[in-house]
């Protein structure tokens, strides 16, 4: 990685960024990318609250207490957030077929659209940084966050 230039944000950072900076950053232009392909196809209506929720698996038949605990978020806010897309249909909630005290979340044709959506968004990115790494490159960047990933407590919940 060359060094910050003089007008960089870093310029006056205690030295360069460190590897959650290094994430973020790649993290910040997959979710204006993908809210920029949302909006052009008529989702304008999605946030980046919104996004947490349909991010990777999908909250497709968990239960909103589950998706609250792996988003790291209060039953309160994800109970929110899920009022909002239903409302906006996006998702429903429906009975638990095997607790009917609970509930589970099921994506309606709109939401599975959305992720749809995303994906592509977020392929179409892939491939663009592959073309600045180059395949070798591209492919041993994912092997490596994919290595670290499944070295990660979240794992075992299937994220």
């Amino acid at each position: 990685m060359s060094a910050p230039s003089s007008s960089s944000r870093f310029t006056n950072s205690p030295g360069p960024p460190l590897i959650g900076a290094l994430l973020r950053l790649p993290w910040e232009a997959v979710r204006r990318r993908m809210l920029d392909r949302l909006g052009e196809r008529g989702f304008d209506d999605l946030d980046t609250a919104h996004l947490a929720v349909f991010q990777y698996p999908g909250p497709h038949g968990a239960r909103p207490s589950e998706l609250a605990a792996e988003l790291g978020v209060s039953k309160q806010a994800l109970n929110y957030l899920l009022g909002e897309l239903e409302r906006l249909g996006y998702l429903e909630r429906r009975p638990d077929p095997g607790d009917l005290r609970s509930k589970r979340i099921a994506l309606t044709a709109r939401g599975e659209d959305v992720v749809r959506v995303m994906r592509e968004a977020v392929s179409e990115l892939e491939c663009e940084w592959e073309g600045r790494l180059g395949a070798k490159r591209f492919a041993q960047l994912r092997a490596l966050l994919q290595e670290l990933v499944a070295g990660s407590p979240r794992t075992s919940s299937g994220s």
